[in-house]
C-alpha cells in the first residue's frame, strides 16, 4: 500500500506541474498574432497608397481647373497643360524628368497605369459648365516588406482589384 501511495503521489506531482504551459501557449498563439500584425500593416499600406493616389488626382484636377490655357483652342497649349497635370499626378512636379514618382509603379509613360485627363462639358439649358476629370486607371498594388506570397513561393503577389482613384473639378475660369 505504501508503494502504491508513493507512485500516485509522484504521478500526481508530475501531472499537476504547469512549468512550461505558458511557453506552449505562446508557441500556439504567436503565429496567429504575427499574421494579424502583418496583415494589418499591409492593409494600412494599401490605404495609404490609395489615399496618396487620390490626393495626387486632386492636385492635377485643381491645377487644370485654375489654369488659363486648360481650355485653349490651341492644341499644343492644351496638350502641354494635360502633360503638366499628368506629371503633377505622377511625381508632384510639372516636369518629371529628374523626379521619382510619388508611388512605385506609377509613370506617365507606362500605358498599364494611365493617368487620364478628360474635359467634360455639360450643357443645361443655356448654361455650359466644364469639368476636368483626372483619374488613374489600372494601378495594381504591390505588397511591400511583408509580402507573404513571395515568402511561400507564390509568383502572383498582386491583388485582383485595380485601384482607380479619380477627381472631377469644375473649371473655374
Amino acid at each position: 500500500m505504501s508503494i502504491w501511495r508513493r507512485v500516485t503521489k509522484i504521478l500526481g506531482r508530475a501531472c499537476g506541474r504547469e512549468d512550461g504551459s505558458s511557453t506552449v501557449e505562446l508557441a500556439i498563439v504567436f503565429p496567429i498574432l504575427l499574421l494579424l500584425f502583418i496583415s494589418s500593416a499591409e492593409l494600412g499600406r494599401l490605404f495609404y497608397t490609395y489615399t496618396t493616389l487620390a490626393k495626387a488626382t486632386k492636385i492635377g484636377a485643381r491645377y487644370l481647373s485654375t489654369s488659363r490655357d486648360a481650355t485653349s483652342s490651341d492644341p499644343d497649349k492644351l496638350a502641354a497643360e494635360k502633360l503638366a497635370a499628368q506629371s503633377l499626378v505622377v511625381c508632384g512636379y510639372k516636369d518629371c524628368t529628374n523626379h521619382t514618382p510619388i508611388v512605385a509603379g506609377l509613370s506617365t509613360s507606362n500605358p498599364a497605369t494611365n493617368v487620364n485627363v478628360t474635359l467634360l462639358t455639360i450643357t443645361e439649358g443655356t448654361v455650359t459648365v466644364r469639368y476636368w476629370k483626372v483619374e488613374i486607371q489600372n494601378y495594381s498594388y504591390q505588397p511591400g516588406e511583408f509580402n507573404l506570397a513571395s515568402r511561400i513561393g507564390t509568383s502572383n503577389s498582386t491583388f485582383d482589384f485595380a485601384m482607380k482613384p479619380g477627381t472631377t473639378m469644375r473649371y473655374m475660369l
